[in-house]
Order: C-alpha cells, then sequence, then structure tokens
C-alpha cells in the first residue's frame, strides 16, 4: 500500500469581485455619478448639542449648530434617497464626543471591491472611523485597507471618474503616505489610472471645488483646479463646467451635492447661479436646504458614504 502524504487539491482560482456578491452582498463604486444604490449616514446625536455662540469655533463649525434643525435636514434627505429606491443605512455606536462625525465621507472610501477605512487629518476627528468599521462589517462590506503608520486621508480627497481612473488630493487632510496607500490599494484592485493633484490652500477636500455630475460632465470651481488636471480631465473627453460665484460655491456649498443618476444631482439649495449653470448644461436639478446641516462646513455630498453605485460606461 503506498501512503500518501499530504492533502492533494487544487484552490479555486475564482477573483475575489466574482465571488464578493454572494459572500459578501452586492456592495460597489467605480464613479461618482453612477445610479445610486446604497449609502451609509450618520445621524446627528447627542455628540452635537450644546455647540453655541461661546465654543463653536472650538470644534471648527463656522457659525453655532442647531441640532434639531440639522436632523430635520438630514432626514429629509434620508427620504430623498429612499423615495429614488436607494437604501439608507447609519452608523451604530459612534462616539459621543466626535461632533464632526455627521460628515461621512471623510471616514471611507468605496471602491469595486469594498471600503478604504480613512484616518482623519484632525487629531479630534481621529477615533470616528472605529464606529464606520464595525457598521461597514455588520453589513457584510470588506475592508480592503485601513489607513495606518503615518498615513492619513479622507475619502473626500479621492473622486472615482471611471473603473480605471481616480483622482487623489494631496493636502492638509491627505498626506503623501495616505495617498500612497489608497493608491497601492486602488491598484491591486485594478485601478490602472491614478491623477494626482493638489488641494490648494483654501479648500481642504476635492469635493469643494470638484464634483462629476454626468458621464462625461464634470463641474469645478476654477480658480482651485491644478492646470494639470484640468488638462488631464479635457484629454479624457470631459466637458467642464464653471462655476463661478464665489459666494454659492464657498458659503453655499454649492459644488456638494450628489448625483442620484448620470445627469441627475441633488444639491443644495439657495444657489440660482449655479443651478443656472447644471440645468443650462442638461443636468436635473434637485435641491434641498443644508442651511443647519453647513454650520459645521459641510453638506449633503459630506454626508454621505456610498456603498453601492451602478457600474458606470462612459461614452
Amino acid at each position: 500500500m503506498t501512503t500518501v502524504q499530504g492533502e492533494r487539491w487544487f484552490p479555486d482560482e475564482a477573483t475575489f469581485a466574482d465571488e464578493m456578491p454572494a459572500l459578501w452582498g452586492d456592495w460597489y463604486c467605480d464613479s461618482e455619478c453612477g445610479t445610486l444604490r446604497s449609502v451609509l449616514l450618520h445621524r446627528p446625536g447627542p455628540e452635537v448639542e450644546g455647540i453655541g455662540p461661546d465654543n463653536f469655533a472650538r470644534y471648527r463649525f463656522r457659525a453655532p449648530f442647531d441640532a434639531p434643525a440639522a436632523r430635520a435636514e438630514q432626514d429629509a434627505l434620508a427620504d430623498l434617497y429612499r423615495s429614488n429606491g436607494i437604501e439608507v443605512h447609519y452608523v451604530q455606536g459612534q462616539r459621543e464626543d466626535r461632533p464632526n462625525a455627521m460628515y461621512l465621507r471623510d471616514l471611507m472610501l468605496m471602491t469595486p471591491e469594498g471600503a478604504i477605512v480613512c484616518r482623519p487629518g484632525i487629531p479630534a476627528r481621529r477615533g470616528e472611523e472605529r464606529a464606520v468599521a464595525a457598521t461597514l462589517a455588520n453589513l457584510g462590506v470588506p475592508i480592503l485597507k485601513t489607513i495606518n503608520g503615518d498615513g492619513y486621508f479622507e475619502g473626500a480627497c479621492a473622486t472615482w471618474l471611471d473603473r480605471d481612473t481616480v483622482i487623489l488630493g494631496h493636502g492638509s487632510r491627505s498626506n503623501d503616505s495616505g495617498c500612497a496607500q489608497v493608491e497601492r490599494e486602488l491598484r491591486n484592485i485594478g485601478v490602472s489610472d491614478i491623477i494626482h493633484t493638489q488641494i490648494p490652500y483654501g479648500s481642504i477636500h476635492l469635493d469643494g471645488f470638484l464634483n462629476v455630475v454626468g458621464r462625461d460632465t464634470v463641474v469645478t470651481f476654477p480658480w482651485h483646479l491644478a492646470y494639470d488636471t484640468a488638462r488631464e480631465l479635457l484629454d479624457r473627453g470631459y466637458r467642464i463646467l464653471e462655476a463661478t460665484d464665489i459666494d454659492e460655491v464657498k458659503g453655499g456649498m454649492a459644488l456638494n451635492g450628489v448625483a442620484l443618476a448620470p445627469g441627475r444631482i441633488v444639491m443644495p439649495a439657495g444657489n440660482p447661479n449655479t443651478r443656472a449653470l447644471f440645468e443650462d448644461a442638461g443636468i436635473e436639478v434637485l435641491e434641498l436646504p443644508m442651511d443647519h446641516i453647513m454650520a459645521g462646513w459641510g453638506s449633503m455630498h459630506c454626508q454621505t458614504a456610498f456603498l453601492r453605485r451602478d457600474p458606470i460606461e462612459r461614452g
């Protein structure tokens, strides 16, 4: 009798992406404008109570915070998502000493194969990402990476153009180490084109001056968009809409909207010139008031972490 040493078997060589829907769930994002199917929000809780005239600057807010009014604004956004067939999930177990936690886009970056959990640039926000990671795990969203070492990176410093292309912004909320860690994970899942750009002094995230509103259309505040990045967008066939009303872009956060589908967006109310820019370009616009949410320097895009968008195809 011949003794067989060890097991004789061959591994299944199916890719993670092939198995992901059956083993993890239908989570996916490769754009800023593919039809939106599922989001993650954090409803402002006890952490935003008591931010008044004497202490709002300590929390990096731009004005005192009316917590009930802000909750009503976010609830209206969640209702709009649901009315458009979008699943709304909420972060569970968030800390009660982190009043910026409602700005969830900063804490994760969704990809076609799962989430990258971020590490905020501001020490006072660090720790918010732990509740996000736990919520993602409970939902079944794979976590590809947690930014670590000396890196810091916030999800709003990345913009998906398509399955092959991501813009990474380097600035006060994303250092070279953090960007390099994100780039490694993106390249590992097949992203071939990384466009590096500077986030200028005066902006902290890409979504303050750049957003994708259609398959071939981006909107930007032109004085903050680097020439090389504009050239890359034009070379890829994008139409660039220039939003030049500085009061609307900065004060009204007019570019901080969310695409519900290609060419269909929801944006903060009270920005008529920017709305006209969109509509003249053939973009369908919905509006919601976000004045109270914006007291913390963020609007609807800042609040919304994408969990699932339909794949985008350009051209």
